[in-house]
């Protein structure tokens, strides 16, 4: 019993030396409180979410369902914020208005609500997403990744006003102070201004939406995103390139996707020496091949004689695939030529082909 006694007392004499002005039995209670709140944070806050889980399951709608999941680490955040709370109260800090550690306690509960708008933005998103289905306008669709972009920009940016305000800084005041620094901070958000009025523009006038097949300055490919800043294009070959808004924006964007039908047009050569009927009957069974093709657009057909060419004869043949879809696109074609050939193998007619004739003057020959 007395070594007990004696224990206890030197246990109480050590937990009563300071260290920085704190008695040590002030900083392991603060620790242990900090190491238990750090380690059952998960349990009221699951608690929690539970019990409110418990509540929605009852509603049709999984918007509030998606509201609490989003709620959840924030929550344990507040947790971690009240444990430091009460660690530095036990520690002798004063938690004042005006005090270093009431900034800190007040500026995490901010953080903590601001973190949960933050997250519940993107049900808003998912919201409006589900609503612009069922409506049959694109602009709407095109706008979807714009108000997420930018519900996030918002509350990020007052979220930092706010904790700026917490430590009685004033962020306009500062931003007027910077004179030629935010002279220059505005040459460089020339671009970026650029950029965002640029994507602004696309989504107004809709030259092209996300899985359109477009061309520009030498560069096609699909487009899977159009962002604030830029804009994402698939190749053929399957890389991705991130092309600015306003290079967009200024550019002659050819949008193959909003074409109904795609145009043949070429030149084919017939050698010289086939006489006028045959070369009548081939303009003649081509144009009705063409217009009876069933893959062939019912717009005007055209199939003439064209030219008297270096080579041959020049007949210029125009019509249009009734499918956009290249690889359709290629299988009428090749069709189409292959008609074409059995039409000139039945009437004996052949392809002129580039020749030169060579001519040698006759000289009598020279002995040295």
């Amino acid at each position: 019993m007395d070594l007990l006694n004696s224990f206890a007392g030197r246990l109480s004499e050590i937990l009563s030396y300071t260290f920085l002005s704190i008695e040590i039995w002030r900083i392991v209670a603060a620790g242990l409180i900090i190491a238990i709140v750090f380690t059952v944070r998960k349990i009221p806050a699951v608690s929690i979410t539970a019990l409110l889980k418990k509540i929605t399951s009852r509603t049709k709608e999984i918007t509030d369902d998606e509201l609490i999941t989003a709620f959840d680490p924030p929550l344990k955040l507040l947790f971690l914020t009240v444990g430091m709370y009460l660690s530095v109260r036990i520690l002798g800090f004063k938690v004042t208005d005006d005090s270093f550690t009431g900034h800190i306690i007040r500026s995490l509960i901010i953080f903590a609500v601001f973190w949960a708008v933050y997250r519940a933005s993107g049900i808003i998103t998912r919201i409006f997403e589900r609503f612009t289905k069922k409506t049959h306008t694109e602009l709407d669709d095109l706008l979807v990744p714009f108000v997420n972009k930018g519900i996030k920009v918002i509350v990020a940016v007052v979220m930092i006003s706010v904790i700026a305000k917490e430590w009685k800084y004033d962020l306009g005041a500062l931003l007027t102070g910077l004179g030629l620094g935010g002279l220059a901070l505005a040459l460089a958000a020339q671009e970026t201004l650029a950029n965002l009025f640029g994507g602004l523009a696309i989504m107004l006038d809709k030259p092209f939406n996300v899985g359109d097949y477009i061309q520009f300055d030498g560069l096609e490919g699909t487009v899977e995103d159009i962002g604030f800043r830029s804009t994402r294009i698939r190749t053929p070959d399957l890389t991705i390139v991130t092309v600015p808004n306003s290079t967009i924006a200024k550019a002659n964007v050819t949008n193959c996707s909003r074409r109904d039908r795609r145009r043949v047009k070429f030149c084919l050569p017939v050698k010289y020496g086939t006489n006028a009927e045959i070369l009548e009957t081939l303009l003649r069974r081509t144009r009705k091949m063409l217009e009876n093709h069933p893959e062939v657009h019912d717009t005007p057909v055209y199939v003439y004689l064209d030219a008297y060419g270096q080579n041959g004869f020049e007949l210029l043949v125009i019509f249009y695939a009734k499918s956009a879809a290249y690889q359709d696109f290629l299988a009428i074609k090749e069709d189409v030529n292959l008609k074409l050939m059995h039409i000139m193998d039945e009437l004996g007619i052949e392809v002129a082909i580039p020749a030169a004739n060579i001519y040698l003057a006759n000289r009598p020959d020279t002995i040295d």
